[in-house]
């Protein structure tokens, strides 16, 4: 495959308007989605990432298909799409850092922070354990990060949102402040209006509707 082109956030095909909880202005941000890296992401998670058959999910629900996002996010390509893609979705936010839970956020983490840097607009990144660890200096939350800090969290699917719920808690319990989720996918189960209902603001790259499949009920 040949390079890459570049992200044209104004050929995104919709657009989202939100008032700043801070400022009070409108805050307009886009989707990409007539983007070429968009396109081919989607692709690459169709082809990597998207498997079908029977499936026990972390929220206990039974599924037909489970999205395996680190077989994307985890590949060169994946992860060169990836970076720019999701820090074009939350660069509008004045936040300092971006983290999440592992181990699924884990590379996403890396390649927004590192497309920030490119972009001038450097993000810290961190990790979110399930729990503490009881050795070392015993952090359950690993990176660069300080209380009173405004970050948005991040992972690769979401369902009902109790791994980002997760991570929202725990960043929340160590003083920063959680501005907003962002997700590659939404499988469009209830998990947005849960994390809404924490009031934390929810973006998703693409829903599963665009991998040509209809959410349940």
């Amino acid at each position: 495959m040949g390079a890459i082109p570049r992200v044209n956030a104004h050929a995104a095909s919709a657009s989202w308007r939100r008032v700043s909880r801070r400022t009070g202005r409108v805050i307009r941000f886009a989707t990409v989605k007539s983007d070429a890296r968009w396109l081919r992401l989607r692709d690459v998670l169709r082809e990597r990432s998207l498997k079908f058959g029977n499936f026990v999910l972390r929220s206990g629900k039974a599924s037909s298909y489970f999205f395996d996002g680190k077989q994307t996010t985890l590949s060169a390509e994946g992860a060169a799409l990836v970076g720019p893609l999701m820090f074009e979705l939350i660069k509008d936010l004045d936040v300092a850092a971006v983290g999440g839970p592992t181990l699924g956020a884990d590379p996403i983490v890396t390649a927004v922070a590192a497309e920030s840097f490119r972009a001038g607009k450097p993000l810290d990144a961190f990790i979110v354990r399930k729990e503490t660890k009881d050795h070392g200096i015993g952090d359950r939350i690993a990176g660069p990060w300080r209380a009173g800090q405004r970050v948005a969290i991040l992972e690769d699917a979401l369902t009902t949102g109790s791994a980002i719920k997760m991570a929202v808690e725990a960043a929340r319990e160590a003083g920063m402040v959680v501005v907003a989720a962002a997700t590659i996918v939404d499988r469009l189960e209830g998990g947005a209006d849960n994390l809404r209902a924490l009031g934390v603001e929810c973006r998703a790259l693409y829903t599963i509707r665009d991998f040509g499949i209809e959410p349940p009920g």
